[in-house]
């Protein structure tokens, strides 16, 4: 895909990947939607708009889908669907609140914003959804239970789809991140950046070549490591 004039949508769009991938993508010449609960700090670009969206919220997707086609035009092209909350602990102490939490943002609303952009694409017979997974969804690990589980829904749910979608056009990748440095689960990203980890931009940038892909291919999935392990 040229992205060159597109149309995409990021959800998480305040910081980290999201944040990162919108700013690839409007440096590749497109237009962005950014939806999410906070508007990113300092992303001031005239191809750029936010939308107030709590993923979680069918209606808040809906409103904000409406909104994102009113200013943006009825073509939507792209949808990165990166908005997601991991919670760590063992099942016997498991809150169920925090559970719901994360099975809200991260499969939940992957659906609703899915479901919402789909008729658009299938009408020009174009579109590309991006899935941000985790290598979570490869193999279970102890105290992540709750997080491993939403992430293997999500692969799951990009495997069925990219063949649900192929004969109308559309395209679907799921990317599988490894260690990024990010605040996720509360953490604080140093000054320096951490050699042991992958950055935002980097998860931005297999996105953009997923993307930019030839016609006659598809990246289904993308698992991503850091290159320098600790000794």
């Amino acid at each position: 895909m040229n992205l060159s004039g597109k149309v995409a949508i990021v959800t998480g769009v305040s910081s980290g990947i999201g944040r990162a991938t919108a700013e690839a993508l409007l440096a590749r010449g497109a237009a962005v939607a950014g939806w999410g609960r906070t508007a990113p700090e300092g992303l001031d670009h005239d191809r750029f708009q936010f939308f107030a969206c709590d993923v979680r919220d069918e209606h808040a997707v809906a409103e904000a889908f409406t909104n994102t086609q009113r200013e943006l035009g009825p073509g939507i092209h792209i949808l990165v669907n990166n908005a997601g909350v991991g919670l760590f602990g063992t099942i016997d102490g498991f809150k169920s609140e925090d559970w719901h939490a994360m099975f809200d943002t991260n499969v939940n609303g992957l659906f609703y914003c899915t479901r919402a952009v789909l008729p658009a694409m299938k009408k020009q017979q174009e579109g590309h959804l991006i899935n941000v997974a985790s290598l979570a969804a490869t193999a279970g690990t102890a105290n992540l239970a709750g997080y491993c589980a939403t992430k293997y829904a999500v692969r799951g749910f990009s495997d069925a789809l990219f063949k649900e979608l192929r004969p109308d056009g559309i395209r679907v990748t799921c990317v599988m991140p490894g260690s990024v440095e990010t605040h996720f689960n509360g953490a604080t990203p140093g000054q320096e950046p951490d050699p042991h980890k992958m950055q935002p931009e980097d998860i931005a940038a297999a996105i953009v070549h997923a993307l930019e892909a030839p016609e006659a291919t598809m990246v289904s999935e993308i698992q991503m490591r850091p290159a320098n392990v600790k000794k």
